[in-house]
């Protein structure tokens, strides 16, 4: 028997990966299709086909005050959060990069539990320590409840980038007579300023579509985005829904390709 030709088994392996690369990828995107789809259908449902093209769902969503307030809530907290995740999360990933830290593979490993840990727990743990301070139904208890969500990603992104910080940069401007925070300016700042970026948006997103933690902890004053599209899909279920989650995606994907025009434009 014959054996295949080397270049027809390659060509027959690349089509292989575009095929299953693309049926991958329409199953991670189709979801956000059908949302987009239905945020401008003319009807009052979820049925296919949709009855017709209408901004109509997006009118109600900018004009109703309900929805209005808790997109404006999402932000402010997802910005307080990134304020402070994004430089915890950094301080901790140069704390992790030390190499004289003892211990720090444990370190490393209680960082990121917030991140693999099911958020449900998280949220349930969070619950009872914070009714003990007296911190749910608070905007604070909130903003630190995400931040503890946020900072992982910061670590993380952070992390990825300091490796490839050469250290000798950093004793070179020691022996000149630089001091830390010169050097770190100087030095280590410009080369993991990416990752920071990346971090930083990482932490925004997870504030803002988080809807777990919020639910038990928040109270009936604090009405994030995620928690009412929640209320609404248990309560009414309209196209607007769909429309809030279609805002939620063209945020994060402006924040994305803001991210990385800005790490083109380091390098």
């Amino acid at each position: 028997m014959g054996r295949t030709p080397p270049k027809a088994a390659s060509i027959a392996c690349r089509l292989s990966l575009g095929i299953f690369s693309t049926l991958i990828l329409a199953f991670l995107i189709a979801p956000l299709i059908v949302i987009v789809m239905f945020s401008f259908n003319a009807g009052g449902d979820f049925t296919y086909p949709i009855k017709g093209l209408s901004l109509h769902w997006y009118a109600q969503f900018l004009t109703t005050d309900t929805w209005t307030d808790a997109f404006y809530h999402s932000v402010m907290l997802a910005i307080a959060t990134t304020a402070i995740a994004t430089p915890l999360g950094t301080m901790a990933a140069l704390g992790l990069a030390t190499p004289q830290l003892p211990g720090k593979r444990l370190i490393g490993a209680l960082l990121l539990i917030p991140m693999i840990a099911p958020v449900v727990i998280v949220g349930v743990g969070m619950y009872f320590l914070f009714s003990t301070l007296g911190l749910t139904a608070t905007y604070t208890g909130l903003v630190l409840a995400h931040t503890a969500l946020a900072v992982p990603f910061v670590v993380v992104s952070v992390s990825a980038v300091l490796t490839s910080l050469d250290r000798r940069l950093l004793w070179a401007a020691s022996s000149m007579g630089a001091k830390p925070l010169l050097a770190f300016r100087k030095v280590t700042l410009p080369i993991i300023l990416p990752g920071v970026a990346s971090g930083a948006v990482f932490a925004f997103a997870t504030s803002l579509d988080e809807v777990v933690v919020t639910v038990f902890l928040a109270g009936p004053g604090q009405r994030t985005l995620p928690r009412e599209m929640f209320t609404a899909a248990r309560d009414t279920l309209t196209p607007t829904i769909a429309a809030a989650a279609t805002i939620v995606v063209v945020c994060s994907m402006l924040l994305l390709s803001a991210s990385t025009l800005f790490k083109r434009k380091l390098k």
